[in-house]
């Protein structure tokens, strides 16, 4: 056989590195642009932050330093331009402006202040109690030990025997004094902390109030009978207390007032903020998107570098240029891909903006794909741990996504829309004869919205509302 040469003729998508940095940062959320944006300032020199007078009024004679239009990616052997189109970005250029007509900014905003979170502990407040009291330093040190083996929400989840078991020896601590020093902690603030089951929680909190008939009941009814009063067996609970209907639904109303975790407030909570990437508003009777401008960073290229690069060609700083480049007109292209898939969303769903979740119109990923010629994925990534800013709250931008249920008309009723019905049909029914799944499934029916029983229930579940038995009252 003879070696031949061949030439064959193939297209494939090859993955710049500009490209999949363009795809990284189109996924990300906002915190997580935020800490990218962070290490490459920290990683490249020729990157900063730009301030808002850095746009105010630009030079006009703002240009290369030497004459020559190529850029550092051409390779050619010229001056690097000092500022171009791709130096910074503002948001200037996109279609809609970067903060919604008519709302303040925050330095004139007068109706927020700033408060600050409490940072006392619940075993602070705690010790702080115990510090005012004038007691035996022993009987002191011992409910300082039960403050300490206290849980997050105050209870006592260790036992007084196991508990005198980790003391010293030496102390020789009985098990009584154990229960004493409880009994003193079980009246310190707030009331029921200490307790060992949520029966004992709820029974501290009673016998604090002034004594009555309501109380004596509602005390007899936590103590022996809370698992009734948890399945809402009503007629048994009626029969072991021996009550009628309204001492028993006065009762109910009085334990339903108390707090099983009455310690909740000083738990130590993770909260997560949100900073909205699009701001929805209505302009001249339009609902229209546009970008947060607390969301993008402002980023330019160091001056001051530049100038020291284009005096020196060769130099290793180059890359770090193309880099910072790169990283400006990505995120650029990110945000405006962001408001594009948003302004689309917001044309489909301008229903929702008027009249709320009932008015919700089903939709799936490919019609916003196809409307702006985009891949599914794409849109995937931009409605990921995206934020829409709205009248009507904060909402993620999958959440204008969703289901369908066919209607009798052979129209479309999307899944969103069924929920907020079943929500609102749950809050007006009779608490005595409350709706089962079957009767909102024929509700909804005669509505002209077909949804099967099993539907309705998967719906109910997912909106965290109990079944029928659960929901009824006396």
């Amino acid at each position: 056989m003879k070696p031949l040469l061949q030439l064959n003729l193939s297209q494939r998508l090859a993955l710049t590195p500009q490209l999949q940095q363009s795809i990284r940062l189109l996924q990300l959320s906002t915190v997580e642009l935020e800490q990218e944006v962070e290490r490459y300032l920290q990683e490249n020199p020729l990157l900063q932050r730009a301030e808002e007078e850095d746009y105010a009024a630009r030079p006009s004679g703002d240009g290369p330093l030497s004459p020559g239009d190529a850029s550092p990616e051409s390779g050619a052997d010229t001056d690097i331009p000092l500022s171009s189109a791709d130096d910074v970005w503002t948001g200037d250029d996109l279609p809609y402006p970067v903060a919604p007509p008519g709302v303040p900014d925050d330095d004139d905003n007068d109706d927020f202040q700033n408060v600050q979170a409490a940072t006392t502990s619940l075993r602070e407040h705690l010790s702080w109690q115990l510090g005012m009291m004038s007691i035996p330093d022993r009987d002191r040190a011992l409910i300082q030990c039960l403050i300490d083996a206290l849980d997050e929400n105050g209870y006592l989840t260790v036992s007084l025997d196991d508990l005198v078991e980790t003391l010293p020896r030496t102390l020789r601590v009985e098990p009584r004094e154990l229960q004493i020093a409880l009994m003193h902690l079980q009246h310190f603030d707030p009331l029921g902390v200490g307790a060992r089951t949520p029966q004992e929680c709820l029974a501290l909190q009673l016998e604090a109030l002034p004594p009555d008939e309501t109380r004596a009941l509602a005390l007899r009814i936590v103590e022996d009978h809370l698992y009734l009063l948890a399945r809402r067996d009503f007629f048994k609970l009626k029969r072991y207390i021996d009550c009628d209907d309204e001492g028993l639904r006065k009762a109910h109303l009085l334990i339903q007032s108390l707090n099983p975790r009455p310690c909740a407030e000083y738990a130590v909570l993770n909260t997560r903020y949100i900073t909205p990437d699009v701001v929805v508003h209505k302009l001249r009777g339009q609902w229209t998107a546009s970008i947060n401008s607390d969301a993008y960073p402002r980023l330019r290229v160091n001056t001051l570098y530049a100038r020291i690069l284009s005096r020196h060609r060769g130099s290793t700083l180059a890359g770090h240029l193309q880099e910072a480049r790169w990283l400006i007109k990505n995120i650029q292209q990110r945000f405006e891909t962001i408001l594009k898939v948003a302004q689309s969303i917001v044309a489909a769903q301008r229903q929702f903006f008027d009249y709320g979740e009932i008015a919700m119109r089903p939709m799936v990923l490919r019609q916003i794909s196809d409307a702006l010629g985009m891949h599914e994925s794409t849109v995937s990534r931009v409605t990921t741990q995206k934020y829409m800013a709205t009248p009507r709250g904060i909402f993620e931008m999958k959440y204008f996504f969703g289901s369908h249920v066919a209607t009798e008309a052979g129209g479309a009723c999307s899944a969103t829309a069924i929920r907020a019905l079943m929500r609102q049909l749950v809050a007006e029914e009779d608490p005595e004869a409350p709706l089962s799944d079957m009767r909102i499934s024929e509700i909804l029916g005669r509505q002209g919205i077909v949804v099967a029983r099993r539907t309705v229930a998967k719906y109910r579940e997912a909106l965290n509302i109990p079944p029928v038995k659960h929901r009824k009252n006396i």
